[in-house]
């Protein structure tokens, strides 16, 4: 098994960007959901509440700062877009805290799970997918360790999938068949919700390999 591809989203319910390496460890993929949309009482907004968002684009730039759809997440010109779709009363916030997290810091899905349901990866919205895994052999990983690299993580628990999945990644379009087949084929739950053991820096083509009770 190896990483296949790694993504972060440097704005929570935002598209993301895929990226060759990053630095890894208890809070995350580095640069991960920094920062969030908040509407006036506080609350964070996600694409679950506003789709629309899932139609901009978080990165990070040379010099480490956020952009949104190539402006600079505290601009005039990104609130704008927030606002857009969000509502006017709309505010982005940039946060150290593991509260941006819905449940753990790492979300890992497998290219096996994802060909069996036959639809687009991205729809998942993973930290990593591991490539050159059979079939659902996701779903008996739960409890169990894995390494990355020189990386270790732990699989908590699988995830269970939500509305976001059923928008396309690239014309927000919905599908609700989508979550409608993850429900009937998988029970709901897809891809895991993971924690960092040992961090470090991992790269695509990096081995990944399930440890034994010994070896964690």
């Amino acid at each position: 098994m190896h990483i296949q591809e790694i993504w972060r989203y440097p704005v929570k319910s935002m598209g993301g960007e895929r990226v060759a390496q990053i630095q890894m460890d208890s809070g995350g993929l580095a640069g991960d959901r920094k920062v969030v949309v908040q509407g006036p009482t506080g609350r964070v907004l996600t694409s679950r509440m506003r789709p629309g968002l899932l139609g901009l684009k978080g990165t990070i730039d040379g010099n480490g700062q956020v952009r949104i759809s190539g402006h600079l997440w505290n601009s005039a010109e990104a609130l704008a877009l927030v606002r857009e779709t969000a509502g006017m009363n709309a505010k982005l916030v940039y946060t150290e805290s593991l509260e941006r997290f819905d449940i753990l810091p790492l979300l890992v899905a497998t290219d096996g799970a994802i060909e069996y349901m036959h639809f687009d990866g991205r729809r998942l919205r993973p930290n990593i997918v591991v490539g050159g895994v059979p079939g659902l052999k996701e779903r008996s990983w739960p409890g169990r360790d894995l390494q990355l690299g020189d990386t270790v993580i732990h699989a908590a628990q699988l995830r269970a999938r939500c509305v976001m999945t059923t928008y396309d990644p690239d014309t927000q379009e919905q599908d609700l068949n989508v979550l409608r087949s993850i429900v009937r084929e998988l029970d709901g739950v897809m891809a895991l919700d993971c924690a960092v053991l040992k961090g470090g820096t991992i790269r695509e083509g990096d081995a990944v390999k399930l440890l034994s009770e010994s070896e964690s």
